[in-house]
This record gives structure tokens, sequence and C-alpha cells, in this order.
């Protein structure tokens, strides 16, 4: 008898268990739903920034007029995008709406410093002559290229472009550069190869390119997710030729 009595007892407990298991997992989940839980995307609105894929190249320009900058790219076949689409950089050109005071542009077909820094330089240096303050942000995060470039009125303030060599190095090491330890060489420079298991400069360099566009001027992979619902973009084909 006694032993059936601690049997019944055994499995008098492991119900309750399961009870108080169960009941907590469902008080989570209506906590979840209710908003409990904070989440990525357009149907959530949160304080804290929404964390998007980075572009591979993206512009900065100083501008409150999305129309401005679609005249100065000339672009082709224009049309309304939304945020969540031209921030997956499944469009050629994207045109934000302004934020802060800056227009962002994203797409592949913005030049490639390590395939052409002369086109890459003409590009920047021809919008900055049209609209003022232009910045230009590109990171490969499987090779590490990296390259950052502001431009006021037509004139290179800064630019350095590293695609296993250095391609582009022009104006004073800005503050912010300083500040994240982000390191250039000149154009002679040679490589240097990372201690064992130490990350190379290259690699933080890149890392490091959202960081120094969110100090500069706006990152894209850090937009607010009350701005996701806003007026759409422009979407299209730049007319340029690199």
């Amino acid at each position: 008898m006694p032993v059936v009595l601690l049997l019944l007892f055994s499995l008098a407990v492991s119900i309750g268990m399961g009870i108080v298991v169960l009941v907590v997992r469902r008080a989570t989940a209506r906590q979840n739903e209710a908003g409990g839980v904070t989440g990525c995307g357009p149907a959530v609105i949160q304080e804290t920034p929404c964390a998007f894929r980075w572009p591979g190249s993206w512009l900065a320009i100083k501008s409150r007029s999305s129309r401005a900058v679609q005249s100065a790219l000339g672009l082709h076949n224009p049309k309304p995008c939304s945020w969540i689409q031209g921030l997956a950089g499944e469009e050629k050109l994207f045109i934000a709406p302004p934020v802060k005071g800056w227009v962002l542009v994203i797409g592949s077909g913005l030049p490639d410093p390590g395939e052409d820094i002369d086109a890459c330089f003409r590009f920047v240096l021809e919008l900055s002559r049209k609209l003022g303050q232009v910045q230009f942000f590109s990171t490969n995060r499987v090779l590490h290229y990296h390259a950052w470039v502001k431009a006021d009125r037509g004139h290179v303030v800064r630019a350095y472009a590293w695609a296993g060599k250095t391609l582009w190095l022009q104006g004073a090491e800005t503050l912010a550069e300083k500040e994240l330890s982000l390191r250039c060489f000149d154009y002679l420079d040679p490589v240097e190869l990372p201690a064992f298991g130490q990350p190379d400069v290259a690699s933080l360099n890149a890392d490091k390119v959202p960081l120094l566009a969110a100090r500069w001027s706006i990152d894209p992979g850090r937009i607010d997710a009350r701005f996701l619902e806003m007026e759409p973009g422009i979407a299209g084909e730049s007319s340029w030729r690199y």
C-alpha cells in the first residue's frame, strides 16, 4: 500500500507541474501578442531603430527634396517604391523620402569603387556640384573592401577607398574617423597581415562604415521603424554612364 500511495503522489505532482508550465506558456504568448515583445517590420512601430540588411553602397545627400535628387540623377522609368522594397536593395536605384534633412539613395545602380574608382570620383563630384553636400559609402563584408567620401559643392572634403590596396585617399582625417579608430593606408603602404586569431584592419574598417555614416549623416541600416510607414520613395534606373 505505501508504494501505491507514493506512485499516486508522484503522478499528482507531475500533473500539477505540467499544468503550471502550460499556464505560464499561455500567459507569455498572450503578453507577446499584446505587444510585450517588439519585432522588426512595417507593422511594428517601435522606439528603437529597426535593423535591415545594410546595403553594399549608398548615398546620403543633404536635402529635403527627393524630387531634386531624382532630377539630378536623371532617373529613368521612375515609380513609387516603399521603404521596405527600397531597403531590400532589389531596385537599381531607390531614392528615399527625406529623413532628418538627408535623402538616402540605395541600389546596385551606384558605382562600385572596387571596379572603377575614377567613375566613382566623377559620379560623386558631379552630383555634389548639383546638390551640394553628398556622401558616399561602400562596404563589402566578404572581401572587406570599403570606401567613404564626403563632397561639398563639387569639392572633395574627405575620401578613402580600399580594395586590396588604397585606391583613393584625399583630404584630412575627420574627427569621426579618429574616434572610431579607422585606419587609412597611403597609396604605397604594404598590406598588413594580422596576428594569428586577430581581425585585420580591412575587416575592422569595413565593419565600421555604417558607424561612420551614422556620425556623418545617417545609417540606412538603422532607420527608425516609424519612418517605414511614411510616404513612399522613388525607384528607377539612373541615366548616368560611369
